[in-house]
């Protein structure tokens, strides 16, 4: 009995090591998770805008996991009906971007932006070598041959970001607590109108976040591509 019981013991304390291994490898024990709502100056849902959520504490940013970092070292960018998909990108600083052309007709991508300038041909079914953005930003996507095709990568020096559905809502998680400043993006956005950025508290519960925008008139296209 005694061994029996010893066993379960240090079974138990096996099980207990992986349970703190899991915490270890998130980072925190305590994580808080952040509901955006993006809106227009009309109170309409805002698509494809950037939530980014910056602690205060530098310390917090440094030891982030891997684990969040990971998603975000390789995006890519498809191609489908004359159109990029998605609209908006994230991808960490100097991770990768690779292009796909999944259309019929042959492409011509390219970006003049400081953030990262580059241009190449895809022939119809082919993918671009991985392009790297190794600075922080916002880099516009275009078509030589086709004037309407437009996409964004956003650069991002922070792990906790997301971009919005079109309900106008992102979803952040794995927050550890402290305070954050949330600045939200987006392409239709009027210039000098961003703002120096919201501050919010993490805790271990749910934290919200009301944000209106003022958006400049743009082309609205069809919504089941995901654009605003």
């Amino acid at each position: 009995m005694s061994v029996q019981i010893g066993w379960s013991v240090r079974a138990a304390v096996i099980g207990a090591m992986a349970i703190l291994a899991i915490i270890a490898d998130t980072g925190y024990a305590r994580a808080g998770e952040l509901t955006a709502q993006i809106s227009d100056d009309d109170g309409h849902p805002v698509a494809d805008a950037v939530v980014a959520m910056t602690p205060v504490d530098p310390a917090l940013l440094a030891a982030a996991p891997k684990s969040l970092w990971a998603p975000l070292q390789m995006g890519e960018v498809d191609q489908r009906d004359e159109t990029f998909f998605p609209y908006v990108e994230i991808v960490a600083r100097g991770g990768q971007v690779v292009f796909r052309n999944s259309d019929e007709p042959q492409h011509h991508v390219y970006s003049f932006s400081p953030v990262k300038a580059f241009e190449f041909v895809l022939r119809p079914g082919t993918t671009s070598t991985p392009v790297v953005f190794d600075k922080a930003g916002v880099a516009a996507i275009g078509c030589n041959i086709h004037d309407q095709m437009i996409a964004y990568i956003y650069v991002t020096e922070t792990p906790w970001i997301a971009v919005t559905d079109r309900k106008g809502q992102a979803h952040i998680a794995d927050l550890p607590p402290g305070v954050f400043t949330a600045q939200v993006w987006h392409p239709a956005q009027r210039p000098g109108k961003g703002g120096p950025g919201q501050a919010v508290t993490i805790s271990d519960a749910p934290a919200t976040l009301a944000v209106t925008v003022a958006l400049l008139p743009m082309r609205r296209r069809d919504r089941e591509h995901g654009l605003y």
